[in-house]
């Protein structure tokens, strides 16, 4: 529904704060800018470019996608001046993950539940606002929070990808609805999270649900009206049919050879969705999808440790008028450890070494080595090497990791392209636990990376953050949109260890790190450590400068060639989005969002550090000389444990466990410790009511804000176990915090 600027809008967003500025620094003369634009201005010539900085007319600034600005007026030598021009308060407290898109004086953002939010640039004035009214029981659906990654811009036209699986069009002039159709089965536990890009008047979107049960694809839809043109899926079908697809030749020719004719695949789809990275190669009009994790996780369960598993976990280049197979690079076959492929992928000519036919590098008559100019793409996935492949042909040109301490693989063979694995890591043949690093969220999850074509590096929002990964024989399959998170591994007593020392020890080894890479060389030139993992997105300038927010609730800006930092910002909650700047009356602004969640947030509470930093919803513009405030910081959360004792037999709070760690612990954190977005339960006032806890678990009584009715999974015996184990979980931590407490002489 569209909501009018003049109306209804202050009503709803009574709390925007605004605060004005003047329209330039006045040390900074103003000086000419290009035409303003408006959204109809914006095509594939606009595109293919970014234009000359004054607008970020897409997520990732062009169809390059290196967020690199040519905008210099802020730099090394004045960044430190940079303040507030104005701020706006958004509505939902989740994780705000989109970059601000400018066109000439128009803003638009999204926000949690596929929310679109217009403000004028310069002033933050509120202009429009769009609610898709997402019914909030599909968060059931979701693996990782209620969130969005932003709209495309086409002609006069915004494209909107809604949790729900809807692709909407709306005019970017007044927030209307156009168009709206149905991008996927919604009795199926589909999700849209990511970006639609626009190439040739079509829209192109994926889609999420892995974990879930669901068989990934892309779409290409009519810019105009919304008609489904092609769709390419990137696993076999599970029925062993034809599809009428575009993707039914290679999928009968290649694919399905790669997975066994038994497996848990057949029920659960098989996965493979293609949830973030998609990008137009407009010089060679080719398209690249990066495709996700298998359902389930575990290669043995999934496919009898057999096979390859294509198109899982690669980067497939299709023709992007007919969505045709034109080539493929795999980076983890037989994917068994959620290592996705879907992270930002970024474009770009470089001048590469030249290799022999072992891999060595070849010298020229002056010992120097020989390089050679290659189209690439790049891509630090979240296996932990970064993958620089020829984008004309698929071919492998290096692998190198990004971070220390990788234990799957020791490296690529650049001959065949495939990994050099550590046999203890296929953990469902061994039979014995691995510690996997990178775990599961990855050496890099979505937040976008950039490329700084000036110095030559590539920098990259690394995790450290390593996950046990435990066989389960036991575990049966899961059916094609059955709920429940499925790994198809025994979670039973993952991250759960009742001893003290032991989680101390796991924590500390859960950090974060900004990562400046040299993709020609494969090395890492310099590094930002950070306490805690799940830090934001990058931004890159022509002024030498790198822009990141933190989960501990900064905004920095580093030296893009040294690593010096040079600026920092209290924002009072922690930035996941990348931020975005642009120009108009010769002013430069940097704009980004604040607000906390996503799946590290929501699932690893007890090893975030950042759960106690504010979760505030805010969009943040800075500029040169800006005077502008923060609203003020709100208090602090005070509140003790003080569970009801703990009745739960040993049994029932062992099934609790179970129960919780495969259908409650993707949104209520491991060990039942919140992470600050989702409700903590260990502070639920009706632990000690088992009805109500069974209306609400079983009953739906709570299905209007998120929490959807759990009953067709277990039942009221079930959920009152799974009440059982949070009490006593809750009582455990209490224990531990008193003796903490008293060690500490706090009484």
């Amino acid at each position: 529904m569209t909501i009018s600027a003049r109306t209804l809008f202050p009503l709803l967003f009574a709390s925007l704060l605004l605060f004005g500025c003047s329209s330039k620094d006045p040390e900074e003369p103003a000086r000419e800018t290009s035409p303003r634009l408006t959204p109809a201005d914006v095509d594939g010539e606009l595109l293919a470019t970014g234009g000359d900085g004054s607008s970020w007319v897409a997520a990732n600034f062009n169809y390059q996608e290196q967020r690199f600005s040519p905008l210099d007026q802020i730099d090394r030598s004045n960044v430190s001046r940079l303040g507030v021009a104005w701020t706006a308060e958004l509505p939902d407290a989740r994780a705000q993950e989109a970059t601000p898109i400018v066109v000439g004086r128009r803003m638009f953002v999204t926000g949690p539940w596929s929310k679109i939010f217009a403000f004028n640039a310069v002033t933050g004035e509120a202009l429009w606002s769009f609610d898709p009214e997402v019914e909030r029981s599909v968060l059931r659906n979701t693996c990782c929070d209620a969130v969005n990654r932003g709209v495309a811009v086409w002609r006069g036209r915004l494209y909107l990808g809604t949790l729900d699986g809807r692709l909407i069009s709306i005019d970017a002039n007044t927030g209307a609805q156009l168009w709206s159709t149905q991008t996927t089965d919604r009795s199926q536990p589909y999700t849209i999270t990511g970006t639609p890009r626009v190439v040739d008047n079509k829209v192109i979107i994926g889609n999420g649900g892995a974990e879930f049960g669901v068989r990934g694809y892309v779409s290409a839809y009519d810019a105009n009206d919304g008609r489904l043109l092609w769709r390419f899926y990137t696993v076999p079908n599970p029925e062993g049919e034809a599809d009428n697809a575009a993707s039914d030749q290679v999928l009968r020719r290649a694919a399905a050879r790669t997975w066994s004719e038994e497996g848990q695949w057949r029920e659960s789809g098989g996965g493979g969705t293609v949830w973030d990275a998609i990008v137009y190669d407009h010089e060679l009009d080719q398209l690249y999808i990066g495709v996700g994790n298998g359902s389930p996780w575990n290669h043995g369960a999934r496919s009898q440790g057999r096979g390859d598993n294509l198109f899982l976990s690669s980067i497939v280049a299709l023709d992007p008028d007919t969505g045709e197979y034109l080539w493929h690079y795999q980076e983890t076959p037989g994917e068994s450890w959620d290592f996705t492929a879907t992270q930002h992928i970024i474009l770009a000519d470089l001048r590469m070494p030249v290799r022999d036919e072992e891999g060595g590098i070849v010298e020229g008559e002056d010992g120097e080595p020989r390089t050679e100019s290659r189209k690439v793409l790049m891509q630090a996935p979240k296996n932990g090497f970064f993958f620089v492949i020829d984008r004309t042909n698929g071919e492998l040109i290096s692998a190198d990791p990004f971070i220390e301490g990788i234990n799957w693989a020791e490296g690529y063979n650049l001959e065949t392209g495939r990994p050099i694995e550590n046999p203890a890591a296929r953990f469902y043949r061994t039979g014995e636990p691995f510690i996997s690093n990178p775990g599961p969220i990855g050496a890099h999850n979505w937040q976008p990376m950039a490329y700084n074509r000036e110095t030559g590096l590539v920098y990259i929002p690394a995790n450290i953050a390593p996950q046990i990964h435990v066989p389960a024989p036991g575990e049966g399959p899961i059916a094609l949109g059955d709920i429940g998170f499925n790994t198809g591994g025994d979670w039973s007593d993952i991250n759960l260890p009742r001893d003290e020392e032991a989680i101390r020890a796991a924590i500390s080894m859960v950090t974060g790190q900004l990562v400046a890479f040299d993709p020609v060389a494969g090395e890492v030139r310099w590094t930002a450590d950070y306490p805690t993992p799940w830090n934001g997105g990058i931004m890159t300038t022509a002024g030498g400068l790198v822009f990141q927010g933190t989960a501990m609730g900064q905004f920095k800006a580093y030296d893009a060639a040294s690593g010096e930092e040079l600026w920092s910002m209290d924002t009072q909650s922690g930035v996941l989005a990348g931020a975005s700047t642009y120009q108009i009356d010769g002013v430069q602004y940097v704009a980004f969002t604040t607000g906390r969640g996503g799946a590290f947030a929501i699932t690893a509470g007890r090893a975030d550090r950042a759960r106690e930093i504010p979760n505030i919803p805010r969009l943040v513009v800075l500029r040169l000389g800006g005077d502008g405030r923060l609203p003020p910081a709100p208090a602090g959360d005070e509140r003790r444990l003080d569970p009801p004792e703990s009745t739960g037999s040993e049994a029932q709070i062992a099934q609790g466990q179970r129960l919780f760690n495969r259908y409650c612990l993707v949104c209520h954190g491991e060990g039942a410790v919140g992470g600050g977005v989702n409700p903590d339960l260990r502070f639920s006032g009706i632990l000690g009511d088992s009805e109500g806890w069974r209306d609400i678990v079983i009953g739906g009584a709570l299905r209007s804000n998120g929490m959807p009715s759990f009953s067709s999974a277990f039942d009221g015996s079930g959920a009152n176990a799974i009440r059982h184990y949070v009490i006593d979980k809750a009582n455990w931590d209490l224990e531990r915090i008193r003796a903490r407490r008293e060690e500490e002489g706090e009484g």
